[in-house]
């Protein structure tokens, strides 16, 4: 899978420094993949995944200590990320409509 806005894996991690080698291993594990359904990266992740609608896919990070929501386009092979948190502030968004790294480049062009 191609992921777009690794910059917001490395920015996430820089603040919480102990999700850096789960992110790096999920980054590289999930950049060797070619998933071609929802079921496949279900599949492939050993159930640690939600599936959502509009494919998006909630990715369980070091234990479920963080979340990560991605909207997968399938056809592609491109995985962009929308939200990376803690379980807390997960609970705290919609994921089927988040897409917090865009509003945050948004908001900087203003």
């Amino acid at each position: 899978m191609n992921i777009y806005n690794r910059s917001s894996i490395i920015e996430f991690y820089s603040k919480h420094p102990e999700a850096k080698i789960p992110l790096e291993v999920w980054y590289e594990d999930v950049s060797s993949k070619k998933w071609t359904t929802p079921h496949d990266c279900k599949t492939d992740n050993g159930g640690k995944v939600s599936i959502l609608k509009n494919n998006r896919v909630v990715f369980d990070i070091r234990g479920n200590v963080y979340r990560l929501v991605a909207t997968i386009n399938y056809e592609n092979g491109w995985l962009f990320i929308k939200f990376i948190g803690t379980h807390s502030a997960y609970d705290r968004i919609d994921a089927n409509t988040v897409d917090f790294f865009h509003r945050k480049t948004t908001s900087r062009n203003k």
